[in-house]
């Protein structure tokens, strides 16, 4: 999630991968950012030579479109995570309607679910709320938790200017920027 899309616009597209150009549904909810697809095209030109086979979780999920441009780029798997039910939905009719079968849809709170028995992850997009300033409690989550791999990838993204506390085995690879929204891209 990011940016704030154009009034109405309630659709975004998938940018690579063998569900190139496949529109999703976006529902009208205030605090719902999807990522825009310059930045997803940034962040999966550096995922490039990882994602194939990756094992991923899209935490704090929104449309799902980060998790579903990675199954679309040849990831094996992508466990959503929304706490939204009526965006959790939404995200599930975009799976079926793109005919997705190696994923799946937790109606959850990212904090709570993450309490659950971890699956460690090959990748995990970090893209809470704004407004909730969860990203260093979910990054200790996530490190302490066992729910990644020895050699896991986080993508995060966040305000600009703001600063989140990450681990010291997290480290960054690479970054940019755009508008007001700051990602970065870890390596464990």
């Amino acid at each position: 999630m990011t940016v704030a899309r154009a009034p109405g616009s309630g659709r975004i597209r998938i940018i690579g991968g063998n569900l190139r150009n496949s529109r999703l549904d976006v529902p009208d909810l205030p605090g719902l950012r999807p990522t825009p697809e310059r930045v997803r095209e940034t962040l999966f030109n550096w995922l490039a030579p990882t994602i194939q086979g990756a094992r991923c979780l899209d935490l704090c999920a929104g449309t799902g479109a980060l998790g579903i441009e990675a199954l679309s780029r040849g990831a094996a798997s992508v466990q959503f995570v929304e706490r939204d039910a009526r965006v959790a939905q939404a995200l599930r009719q975009n799976l079926e309607r793109l005919k997705v079968a190696a994923a799946s849809v937790a109606v959850v709170d990212a904090q709570a679910f993450l309490n659950g028995p971890p699956q460690p992850m090959d990748m995990v997009f970090l893209d809470p709320p704004f407004a909730l300033d969860l990203w260093s409690t979910l990054a200790q989550q996530l490190e302490q938790g066992g729910w990644l791999t020895n050699a896991a990838t986080v993508y995060v993204e966040c305000p600009q200017g703001s600063f989140p506390s990450l681990p010291p085995t997290w480290q960054l690879h690479k970054q940019s920027r755009a508008g007001d929204v700051c990602f970065a891209l870890y390596r464990r």
